[in-house]
């Protein structure tokens, strides 16, 4: 390809610099590996019908309108470069084909048979890169023509049911949980089948759905149903299986916290942060099991105490005897804080920060990249065609 690398770093010191990903996927799950691997400095060639990427349009009241550069666009963009090419027309399939025969990876999230009429289906495109990886992400799997949608499969997949407190009304997660379940899948299906290809020389048809990767995501939840043939209970942010944990209490100052108190040591230190060392001696509450049982009593007297304390004082006294607690911050203070500034992408040529995807660090390269914006509306056409010629 002609493209330059999207990222200021040395081709040399990122592990994908020598990869082409064509983007044939839109909304979240799929651009958010395309990112990932723009992140590692992959070269990464989003292909948008005319009318874009819908979550262009996705957006909130505090937005400005004339832009086509959507918060949402920009969760799962950089370091892309947008290609608008209409693919009901002959022109248009045979320019994503020649694309195709370049790339190594190629994402796509149509229904199971779109792919088909549209003449970019793996069977199609390997005919002219038996190397291609292509990872396809449906909702239901290839067998199920069923659009697949996050808030949807939140329900069905028992997250909802599950996020809730007693005898109160299911909520949807407050970001496309599945969706991003769902990436995670498919990067660990590609970096595989990069792996194999390495070994084999094979390319690879890689299939995720949403469902799938949401099941896979149950873990203890799934487990007690098929251990105990019971289904667990909504319990709001509590744990069903460890007291105290997860759930939130409001100190006296108004600070809002949590803690995660997964051991029996952890929750004698906890009773003398709170000068309630008594506590920690009584049958009820002496072991995790026990505490489990008498759950309801606890948390009452939990509610009560730290409703009398200084909730900041009360965090530094448990971080220093070794309790894990949280003080509940928002979005903002989050990533405000100092421990969220290595998860930030540098402004750039943008007018905002970006999220990275990469979450991990490797002594293999050092170099943090600067991606460029994410990508206005067809951008980077004419390059990529002419780059055919």
């Amino acid at each position: 390809m002609s493209f330059s690398s999207s990222t200021e770093a040395p081709a040399s010191a990122l592990p994908f610099a020598d990869l082409t990903i064509l983007e044939l996927a839109s909304v979240l799950a799929g651009p958010q590996v395309g990112q990932f691997f723009a992140e590692l400095g992959a070269r990464v060639l989003k292909v948008e019908a005319p009318a874009g990427d819908v979550t262009r349009t996705w957006k909130t009241r505090a937005e400005a309108p004339d832009t086509d550069v959507s918060a949402y666009f920009s969760c799962a963009n950089w370091g892309k470069h947008s290609i608008v090419l209409d693919l009901t027309t002959p022109p248009g399939r045979q320019q994503v084909q020649q694309l195709a025969a370049q790339a190594d990876i190629v994402l796509a999230s149509y229904k199971p048979g779109d792919a088909e009429k549209l003449g970019v289906d793996y069977a199609t495109l390997r005919q002219g890169n038996p190397q291609l990886i292509y990872a396809h992400l449906t909702g239901y799997g290839p067998r199920t023509a069923r659009a697949g949608y996050d808030a949807v499969l939140q329900a069905e997949a028992g997250f909802m049911y599950l996020n809730a407190l007693p005898g109160q009304a299911p909520q949807k997660m407050p970001v496309a949980m599945i969706d991003l379940l769902a990436a995670h899948q498919l990067k660990q299906g590609l970096l595989t089948a990069l792996y194999h290809r390495a070994r084999r020389g094979e390319g690879a048809l890689l299939q995720v759905s949403l469902l799938d990767s949401a099941l896979a995501s149950l873990a203890n939840q799934a487990a007690t149903w098929l251990v105990t043939g019971r289904d667990p209970q909504p319990l709001g942010s509590g744990h069903p299986s460890i007291v105290p944990y997860g759930t939130v209490y409001k100190a006296g100052n108004g600070r809002s916290l949590v803690l995660a108190v997964g051991a029996d040591r952890q929750f004698r230190h906890l009773c003398q942060a709170l000068a309630r060392p008594e506590w920690a001696q009584e049958a009820r509450f002496q072991t995790n099991e026990a505490r489990v049982t008498h759950r309801a009593a606890l948390e009452s007297l939990l509610q009560a105490r730290i409703a009398e304390v200084d909730g900041d004082e009360l965090l530094s006294a448990l971080e220093q005897l070794g309790v894990p607690a949280g003080a509940v911050r928002t979005v903002g203070e989050a990533l405000a804080a100092e421990s969220g500034q290595p998860m930030l992408l540098p402004a750039g040529e943008a007018p905002f920060q970006g999220l990275r995807t990469v979450a991990f660090r490797s002594s293999a390269w050092s170099v943090a990249p600067v991606l460029s914006p994410p990508p206005h509306l067809g951008e980077h056409t004419d390059r990529a065609i002419a780059g055919q010629e």
